[in-house]
């Protein structure tokens, strides 16, 4: 399995799509080792620094966003984006499968990392369970 990713930066208006392929283990030594208390200290008005991992076959994806807290600390939102099956029209037309983006917030740094291992070993319904 493979996966792509992209950049966002504070003070950078485009986003940095990175399609060369890499593996799980890179996609955790990306975010593990991302700069992500300089970054927040950059002033930029475009995004808070995110990285976002894109599984190439089966095009779940998995992002990371930090910013700070009250007490400025480090924090993470967290966002899946997955195929999730949705009632057409309350159900009446039954179900249907739709992408659909969960998000949390405020998760630790380590916490964001072991969701993230979750996902790059396509460990889905324990991800899941973060967002019920």
């Amino acid at each position: 399995m493979s996966f792509k990713y992209s950049i966002c930066y504070p003070d950078r208006e485009n986003i940095d799509y990175k399609n060369t392929p890499i593996t799980k283990e890179e996609v955790l030594d990306i975010a593990k080792n991302y700069p992500w208390e300089e970054q927040l200290k950059v002033k930029g008005e475009n995004y808070n620094p995110s990285l976002d991992f894109i599984n190439i076959e089966n095009k779940k994806s998995f992002c990371l966003t930090a910013n700070f807290d009250n007490n400025h600390n480090i924090e993470f939102s967290l966002w899946f984006n997955r195929p999730k099956k949705v009632k057409i029209f309350f159900g009446l037309f039954g179900e249907k499968e739709k992408m659909i983006v969960d998000d949390v917030w405020s998760i630790q740094l380590e916490d964001s990392i072991k969701f993230l291992e979750f996902f790059v070993n396509e460990n889905y319904k324990d991800l899941e369970r973060l967002y019920k």
